[in-house]
């Protein structure tokens, strides 16, 4: 995979960790420049920092570069995208992942009513108008390269999924993926929600095993997962980078894709060489 995105510049929101590290490792290790974003600069009760990712993307292969950035500034985010216009004129792919999932965990499972509005502000603030104001920035680079935008969403778009305010921010991302495709039908640009499955990140990795070695985890409209069959971060950045070399991905903007039917369509596995499912564990 190394050097198939030399040259090419990606920014990776919320990279610090979880999902987006794997993306941005990912796409480093395909060769390119990637803008990991985050407000993590030294490791608290989770592991990583955006220094500490970009550190491991030059161990790859690619070239990373730590940007200290508060998502909920729309000054910094704009001035991210000044940054790399002037340093390199142009971006090739934006991966609108950031997203405060410690905040979401804390509501797991609990109905409406015992959910206070202020998660709902949350998840909206980073999970949606945080991936449509990076993208408002980036459009003009993107349209100039012909790039892709990636909205990290989730099932939780299609069936009830952790609790409503997750799902209503899920359906809000790739609805926002549907219309800005539409506003970008006459360029190159693609956009696409990506679907991971269940995805073993450091706050899963929290979850002690059972007696029999399992690390189980019940995820209210889904079902008890096994993390031990979840899979790693970097699957979903395979897709990303499977998307990014495809000359023909246009035919997929504006729709929301599962990583794993991606990685049957294109021919990846995950780093273990599997392709998990998210099958939930079937109880006698």
């Amino acid at each position: 995979m190394n050097g198939i995105l030399t040259d090419r510049v990606a920014v990776v929101t919320g990279a610090s960790r979880g999902i987006g590290k794997g993306i941005a490792l990912e796409l480093g290790a395909a060769g390119a420049t990637v803008y990991v974003t985050g407000r993590t600069e030294t490791p608290g009760r989770l592991p990583g920092t955006v220094a500490e990712t970009a550190t491991r993307i030059g161990e790859l292969g690619g070239i990373g570069i730590p940007y200290v950035c508060d998502h909920r500034d729309d000054a910094a985010v704009e001035a991210l995208f000044t940054t790399i216009r002037t340093d390199h004129g142009r971006l090739d792919v934006l991966v609108n992942n950031v997203y405060n999932s410690p905040a979401s965990a804390r509501w797991l499972g609990r109905p409406f009513w015992e959910v206070p509005p202020k998660a709902w502000d949350e998840s909206f603030d980073i999970g949606v108008r945080s991936h449509y104001v990076a993208s408002h920035f980036a459009a003009g680079l993107l349209i100039e390269t012909g790039g892709l935008i990636v909205n990290i969403s989730s099932p939780g778009a299609e069936h009830y999924t952790h609790n409503t305010v997750y799902g209503v921010a899920k359906s809000a991302v790739d609805r926002l993926t549907a219309d800005t495709a539409h506003d970008l039908a006459d360029t190159a640009v693609t956009v696409v929600s990506l679907w991971p499955g269940i995805v073993n990140t450091e706050l899963l990795q929290l979850v002690p095993p059972d007696t029999d070695g399992r690390r189980l985890i019940t995820l209210p409209g889904e079902g008890t997962f096994d993390l031990n069959a979840a899979e790693t971060p970097r699957f979903p950045g395979r897709a990303i980078v499977a998307l990014a070399t495809d000359p023909n991905r246009r035919s997929r903007t504006g729709k929301p894709w599962r990583v794993a039917e991606l990685a049957d369509d294109y021919g990846f596995t995950d780093i273990d060489g599997r392709i998990p499912r998210a099958e939930p564990i079937r109880r006698a």
